[in-house]
């Protein structure tokens, strides 16, 4: 079966490299030779899909944040190794067990150049963690927001964070929630703010629209400088293929979510540069828990087993990948060391399917979004191997998440980022009963518990045992067939300087200039 699964894996990739090379490059920088000067030049970034929303309290999506972010600024930013470094937030203090003070940049000015203050932070933080304190509605971002119960202003340059509890990554998940003018906000609605948003990033929005374009322009006064590029856009374009295509041909300057199966072949073109990152999200494929035949505990260890995660890795992903044994990160807080990754056993497969009642396999479609495709088709070749009669299907982020939770899907191929490596934001989202990403609609009354103690705990050992614990479970229940981490491939053309590819995937481009 693996000389057939290769053959075929083969052919589906030359198909994704003759479309991604059939263009080759002409000029990878048009601006220059059409005299137009270095004022009026446009950087184009490709994303691999559409923004969810253009009001920072209203999105869960990475790639939204990543355009967001160079609009709007948060208290605190993670850099690239991890540490917490000062944003709007000039420093900090924790006061008591509950108890944060966060003292604000002095001279930080909005786009509409208004000062941000205190009044701000609490306005913006205010909307996300209330209930319906998103006009009338409950934010998608409240559960970034853990336990903070109140926002209090001090003084103009000084808030104070009062928690319901103890939270030991307060400050992890500050980044996730970026401040915007409350005075601006109040005066043109919320459908003005989202139609045109204002933040004090280094970066104002002119125009766009979700699901194909949004253009941005320098911002002259921003805090940290202004940036070199004067006019910024972020263009869709799902399909793998198709965002190379667009960065060989001159269109674009920067993509991220480059193939690690293309990325080889692309750093061959002389004008092209390509740079990998260490990654932060988890690749898997969930199973709908709660309906034939994914409600039986066998169906969905039989897939662990029918699956070769590390066939996987070497081909599609070149390498560019590590297996994990069971839901977390590697590199993660609290990772259980212990578990070992299912046997890779077709007959194993089928002895746990014929147990299950399922002797015959049975119809099954992989649902995926498009940066996801190649994976999901050969997986469905893997399924077919034991007698599963499995297809892949390729949606919009948009309508298959909806669907998802709704329950009305059988198998996604997906993956969650964990930028602070902590369990807090993943476990909870993906794998308590009921969270916004729990697409498999697990529910375990004992993992729920495990996971509330530990949100709390400041006592790092137990709090790791509580983790560990969690993790035996889940591997046991396997509502996932558990995947890899990889790492993250951008590139760009070679005169596009000042950018790196971060772990969260966040596209800044404030440091960002045309050669």
């Amino acid at each position: 079966m693996k000389k057939f699964f290769v053959m075929s894996l083969s052919l589906l990739l030359s198909l994704a490299l003759l479309a991604a090379c059939s263009n080759q490059p002409s000029n990878t920088n048009p601006d220059q030779e059409t005299g137009i000067s270095d004022e009026e030049q446009l950087v184009v970034v490709g994303i691999r899909g559409s923004l969810h929303s253009l009001d920072p309290a209203n999105y869960r999506d990475r790639v939204t944040e990543s355009v967001l972010r160079n609009i709007f600024d948060p208290l605190v930013i993670m850099d690239a190794n991890g540490e917490i470094q000062p944003k709007v937030a000039e420093s900090w203090e924790q006061v008591s067990p509950t108890e944060w003070i966060i003292y604000i940049r002095q001279g930080i000015k909005f786009h509409d150049g208004t000062e941000l203050t205190a009044e701000d932070v609490k306005f913006s933080f205010d909307r996300v963690i209330k209930e319906n304190g998103m006009e009338g509605e409950t934010s998608p971002r409240q559960g970034l927001a853990g336990p903070i119960q109140e926002v209090e202003v001090v003084d103009p340059y000084t808030v104070k964070f009062i928690l319901s509890e103890p939270w030991p990554i307060f400050l992890k998940m500050l980044p996730f929630q970026q401040i915007i003018p409350k005075a601006y906000f109040e005066s043109v609605g919320p459908e003005g703010f989202r139609e045109k948003p204002i933040g004090s990033g280094a970066f104002k929005f002119v125009e766009g629209k979700l699901d194909e374009r949004i253009v941005l322009e320098r911002f002259d006064d921003y805090f940290e400088g202004a940036p070199k590029i004067a006019k910024l856009a972020f263009d869709v374009i799902p399909e793998n293929a198709s965002r190379i295509a667009a960065l060989q041909t001159g269109e674009v300057h920067r993509i991220h979510g480059v193939p690690p199966a293309l990325a080889d072949d692309l750093q061959k073109d002389p004008n092209i540069e390509i740079k990998p990152v260490n990654g932060t999200r988890v690749y898997m494929l969930e199973m709908n828990t709660t309906k034939p035949p994914f409600d039986n505990v066998k169906v969905r260890q039989a897939m662990n087993h029918a699956i070769d995660m590390d066939l996987i890795i070497e081909q599609i992903l070149g390498g560019f990948g590590e297996r994990l044994p069971g839901p977390m990160l590697k590199q993660t807080f609290g990772h259980h060391d212990g578990l070992k990754p299912y046997e890779y056993n077709p007959e194993k497969a089928k002895q746990l399917l014929a147990e299950a009642g399922y002797p015959d396999g049975f119809s099954v479609v992989i649902d995926t979004e498009a940066h996801n495709k190649e994976v999901a088709e050969a997986i469905a070749l893997m399924l077919r191997d034991i007698g599963i009669d499995a297809s892949a299907r390729v949606w919009d982020s948009g309508v298959i998440r909806e669907m998802l939770l709704k329950g009305e899907r059988q198998m996604f191929m997906g993956d969650w980022g964990n930028a602070t490596l902590d369990p807090y934001d993943f476990l909870n989202p993906k794998l308590k009963t009921g969270e916004r990403g729990n697409f498999s609609l697990y529910s375990n009354p004992r993992v729920d518990e495990l996971l509330t103690l530990a949100e709390k705990e400041n006592d790092e050992e137990v709090r790791k045992n509580l983790y560990r614990e969690a993790q035996e479970i889940i591997y046991n229940d396997a509502p996932w067939v558990f995947g890899f981490q990889m790492q993250e491939i951008e590139a760009g053309v070679k005169q596009l300087k000042g950018w790196e590819p971060l772990p969260d995937s966040i596209l800044y481009m404030h440091e960002a200039y045309l050669e």
